[in-house]
């Protein structure tokens, strides 16, 4: 087992899973939709909870993607099985790496990022089983996710699911695109 990998492996195992209960299962539900808003108590386990909850598939499109907990959901997922890819910003790579070399050699991870440019790649969003869709303005952050206003959007929607898979399709098969970690 290469060393990268098993510290990953340990880190993954020592980082508890969300709660049951919280934020995620008390905000109401209106046709399929709940909205976060922040900073509040409770928003950062937003996340990690709907990543815990997949079975096959995560699509993530990150701006930037620094926070330990989302990462290490990310990766626990793999473990599990699920197929995780990951499509980042080219010029946020840097504050991005050392959370992305701690799932790049998991197996069930794809990385990549697009060619830096000044056309950003700014989504924050991510589809789970091709059935729930999450965005907003929040980065998948610490500082996005408890300091700053933002809001974090869950739909539960395959359609909109899809809609949101053909967009990444596009985005995950650009020719110019940089594939990150072993793969």
């Amino acid at each position: 087992m290469r060393p990268l990998f098993a510290a990953a492996v340990a880190g993954l195992a020592l980082t508890p899973q969300p709660p049951a209960t919280g934020l995620l299962s008390q905000e109401p539900v209106i046709a399929g939709v709940r909205a976060f808003y922040g900073p509040s108590i409770g928003i950062e386990s937003v996340d990690a909870r709907l990543i815990a909850q997949a079975q096959s598939s995560i699509d993530m499109a990150a701006y930037v993607l620094t926070d330990r907990a989302v990462v290490s959901a990310l990766g626990r997922a793999a473990m599990r099985g699920v197929h995780v890819r990951v499509y980042l910003d080219g010029e946020q790579m840097a504050h991005s790496e050392s959370a992305v070399s701690a799932i790049s050699a998991t197996p069930n991870v794809e990385l990549r990022q697009k060619r830096r440019s000044r056309d950003l790649m700014h989504l924050k969003s991510y589809v789970v089983d091709r059935r729930v869709l999450r965005s907003g303005s929040a980065n998948f952050s610490v500082s996005a996710e408890d300091y700053q206003d933002n809001d974090l959007i869950v739909i539960e929607s395959p359609d909109l699911a899809k809609n949101f898979e053909e967009n990444f399709e596009r985005l995950w098969s650009r020719a110019d695109n940089q594939r990150i970690g072993a793969r």
